[in-house]
């Protein structure tokens, strides 16, 4: 008989609260395609990133908006936004974290997930209608 192995799917849940927040207020302005990578374990420069799409540079900076000021109210201060003119790839860094927020086209040219490969995946679930 062959011992299976099963591999545990980290939970949103789980994550600090400062990143569920930023995913929290990413999906109020309608961010897609919402990843966070965990680097914990990967000896990167961060332990999150969180990164998400958007449709438009309107979008884009919207979203920017809205995280920023969700982890204002909890008294977090970004260290360090880049992007925010072009609106095409905005990055805010929280040192503890850094947010992507990008247009569809921009995401995709990058790929962030494939050169951070050995992060643990975690898709956060859509809010319910």
């Amino acid at each position: 008989m062959s011992k299976q192995t099963t591999t545990r799917v980290p939970r949103t849940d789980e994550l600090p609260e400062l990143v569920r927040r930023t995913v929290d207020a990413a999906l109020n302005k309608k961010a897609f395609d919402i990843v966070v990578l965990d680097l914990r374990n990967s000896g990167a420069f961060t332990n999150f990133f969180v990164i998400c799409s958007a449709q438009s540079p309107r979008q884009v900076k919207a979203i920017v908006d809205s995280v920023s000021k969700q982890l204002r109210v909890h008294e977090v201060q970004v260290s360090h936004v880049e992007g925010y003119d072009r609106a095409e790839w905005v990055l805010m860094d929280y040192f503890d974290f850094i947010v992507h927020v990008f247009n569809r086209d921009t995401r995709q040219f990058y790929d962030l997930e494939r050169l951070w490969g050995s992060a643990t995946r975690i898709e956060p679930a859509p809010p319910e209608a």
